[in-house]
């Protein structure tokens, strides 16, 4: 399966995912579903028949709202039956709406934000202090980045030359309830990373080739963490959903969910 399909097969399958559990957060898992195709399907060193190897890259999801795609990423690469997408959100479900590490492949549960770079630093200094070769990815929402605790992170990094971490912020420039603009300002982001010592990248995070190009070149500059700026659009892929705040927090019914499907099919 190539990236592209793969990451048509996370958009369809967290839509349904979604719709069947009446949750929310579609519109953050579509904005990042490219980097998952990448990620997943070239990126990552992961083995699925042993999800605890210890020499496996490790990928935080610091949004853990958007689990919904990490979950479909999961089965389609086989650390958890197809099957099991349909329990997403239901009673008993290890499957929960918030990214949960019961399940395999899943390092850390989060949702309240600002919580996976801190432990990302942690995993990425353990590596070095272990002579390890594996590597520490951890995706951000940019609304995220109102989180102090993520700048206390992002000042421990460069100091100890961790780089061996990568962050990929999703950036589609929509939070809960407004913009990221009107909310509280992040740009000029990349200078503020550059300020703070580390690499930066920017790209344009639905096309596959820079995402694979660019994530296939780590690290980027020795002894520095690694920053790549996804730019994204909230949505992707559904044209109703695009940049349209209400898919931070609603489900799609039935009608909508065949419409999400059709899009996805042209």
């Amino acid at each position: 399966m190539s990236t592209t399909e793969l990451a048509g097969a996370i958009r369809r399958h967290s839509l349904e995912m979604v719709h069947a559990a009446n949750a929310s957060h579609i519109g953050g898992v579509l904005s990042m579903a490219d980097v998952l195709g990448v990620l997943y399907g070239k990126i990552l060193r992961v083995r699925p028949n042993e999800p605890l190897w210890a020499d496996r890259d490790r990928l935080i999801l610091s949004k853990g709202h958007c689990c919904a795609g990490v979950y479909a990423a999961l089965a389609q690469r086989g650390f958890i039956p197809m099957d099991e997408l349909k329990t997403y959100g239901q009673n008993g479900s290890r499957l929960m709406t918030h990214i949960s590490h019961k399940v395999p492949g899943v390092e850390f549960s989060t949702g309240s934000l600002g919580h996976g770079l801190p432990f990302g630093c942690g995993k990425a200094l353990a590596a070095k202090r272990q002579g390890k070769a594996w590597r520490s990815f951890v995706i951000l929402s940019d609304g995220e980045l109102d989180e102090g605790s993520n700048w206390e992170a992002i000042l421990f990094a460069p100091h100890h030359r961790l780089d061996n971490l990568t962050i990929i912020i999703d950036y589609n420039k929509i939070q809960s309830l407004g913009s990221v603009a009107d909310t509280l300002g992040l740009d000029p982001l990349a200078n503020k990373f550059n300020a703070f010592n580390w690499a930066v990248r920017e790209i344009d995070g639905h096309n596959h080739a820079e995402i694979e190009t660019v994530l296939a070149s780590l690290p980027w500059e020795p002894s520095k963490p690694n920053c790549l700026i996804a730019h994204t659009i909230k949505g992707k892929g559904v044209r109703y959903m695009e940049n349209n705040i209400r898919w931070h927090y609603s489900a799609p019914n039935a009608d909508q969910l065949a419409e999400a499907i059709s899009d996805l099919s042209t």
